[in-house]
């Protein structure tokens, strides 16, 4: 019935003193925030760090980051807005078939509407994550963070802030089937490969290459992580996968 409670991460305690500056009226709509260099040194974090909490705030329409141009409160929060399909996802993430499916859905959709809005400042930036991706790879790391990075950029490409909050959340709720793909021996460098073929897809503006081969690399996720005789987890309890979706319990 209970589970032990989580350590608080530094992202997130600054997630928290920004949100009581923006509630307490001290960061008011449209104020611009202090670049990141001075923020991570007020908070005395990493920027890193800060980088993380700053697209937590994103994502939950609090702040709105211009490439380029700063970070800056937002007009008009959108939290009203998505937050029951957020709670419903946090709520059932244990559930990670279902919340995968969920992203097979929606993250070639994703990829299409980024091909057709990406801004220059999009590819840049997907481009340096992509270069970090990599060294972090050619060093025999996993590249968790890049990895959900990428994501993260490619959803923010789209210019829409509602998909941004949605899959800010879904990514935080399915982290721990991500972070256990991303183990397995050569899959970091197969995902590098796949973020790269869709990026090229992206800058050739070419939709439907992007679609499929997003649609591609999530089945090629979805092979490693819930393949016939593998092990899942389903509704908190370990599942084994037997014909197609259906599973019966270990």
């Amino acid at each position: 019935m209970f589970k032990p409670v989580r350590k608080t991460k530094v992202y997130e305690e600054i997630v928290s003193k920004i949100k009581v500056l923006i509630e307490n009226g001290r960061l008011k709509s449209g104020d611009q925030l202090p670049p990141e260099r001075e923020l991570s040194e007020v908070f005395k974090v990493s920027r890193s760090s800060l980088r993380e909490a700053l697209r937590a705030l994103e994502g939950e329409g609090f702040l709105e980051i211009r490439q380029g141009d700063g970070t800056y409160v937002a007009l008009k929060p959108i939290e009203q807005i998505v937050k029951p399909l957020a709670t419903a996802i946090l709520t059932e993430k244990d559930t990670q078939l279902e919340l995968f499916e969920i992203r097979k859905i929606l993250e070639p959709q994703l990829a299409l509407l980024a091909a057709e809005r990406a801004s220059d400042e999009d590819f840049a930036r997907l481009e340096e994550i992509l270069d970090s991706q990599a060294e972090e790879v050619r060093q025999g790391g996993p590249g968790v963070d890049v990895d959900k990075e990428f994501h993260y950029a490619l959803a923010r490409a789209t210019g829409n802030k509602i998909i941004l909050r949605v899959m800010d959340t879904l990514m935080d709720a399915i982290s721990e089937s991500r972070d256990r793909s991303l183990q397995v021996e050569g899959r970091p460098e197969k995902s590098l490969s796949f973020h790269r073929n869709v990026f090229n897809a992206l800058k050739a503006r070419d939709r439907e290459l992007a679609a499929r081969t997003m649609r591609e690399h999530l089945e090629d996720i979805e092979d490693i992580l819930f393949s016939v005789g593998k092990e899942v987890w389903v509704s908190g309890k370990k599942t084994r996968r037997k014909g197609g979706s259906k599973t019966h319990q270990m």
